[in-house]
């Protein structure tokens, strides 16, 4: 009798509709999103192979993958086939994903617009479920000395402290500095307390002979640039 519990695998498709072999014969540009994830699960289910539980979980995304890099660990494990161990493994390889796109652009040294800031930043911070707040420290040519995350808060926003900011540029004897944070939502317009708070970080380095060039918003789509607004 056959096992009803037995976990189908990838070795239970058709040769030719194997993940890895495929991967092998014509590289891994030639698998969909389903077959690339399919390889990181392994095995699927009593009922569905490891490219039919990566398909269903891709399903409850709209098929995207900045919306599957949004989704938390618990979230993950809720999808049947799909443990902590893979719902991990899926997590990594997101993460190296973004981590590498944002390195090719971290070689950009020189900040020239919000362009530049954008690049830099909207990797690492388009698709994340919650928000956090950094700041670009910049020598007297616009030069990156460092990025510093300053804070992370929920999905409605987080707390900064305008001297903890300071602080670090102070510290690392910045010239300029631009801030950036990420609003969750996908709405790029700033609020009320992204205003304020523009503000009184503009005001504040003065007394440091800092410069304030910009505050960028950023989401997975449009962003939003305080000095290409005229609102330094």
């Amino acid at each position: 009798m056959e096992d009803i519990n037995k976990r189908l695998t990838i070795k239970d498709l058709a040769e030719d509709d194997r993940p890895r072999e495929k991967m092998e014969r014509k590289g891994a540009g030639s698998l969909s999103d389903a077959e690339l994830i399919a390889i990181l699960l392994r095995v699927g289910n009593a009922n569905e192979t490891a490219v039919e539980v990566a398909q269903r979980l891709l399903g409850q995304v709209n098929n995207s993958l900045n919306e599957l890099a949004r989704l938390s660990l618990l979230q993950i494990t809720k999808v049947k086939g799909i443990g902590k161990t893979k719902a991990i493994t899926i997590l990594a390889a997101l993460e190296l994903g973004r981590r590498r796109k944002a390195e090719g652009i971290n070689n950009r040294e020189q900040i020239f617009s919000s362009r530049s800031v954008i690049e830099l930043f909207q990797p690492m911070l388009a698709d994340l479920p919650h928000e956090e707040f950094w700041v670009l420290l910049l020598n007297k040519s616009n030069r990156i000395i460092e990025r510093v995350k300053v804070s992370q808060g929920g999905v409605g926003g987080t707390m900064v402290d305008p001297k903890l900011v300071l602080k670090n540029a102070v510290e690392r004897l910045a010239s300029a500095i631009i801030v950036v944070h990420n609003h969750p939502s996908g709405n790029p317009k700033p609020s009320d307390k992204d205003i304020a708070l523009t503000e009184k970080l503009k005001n504040a380095s003065c007394f440091f002979d800092i410069t304030l060039l910009d505050h960028v918003i950023i989401t997975d789509g449009e962003c939003y640039s305080f000095a290409d607004n005229g609102k330094m």
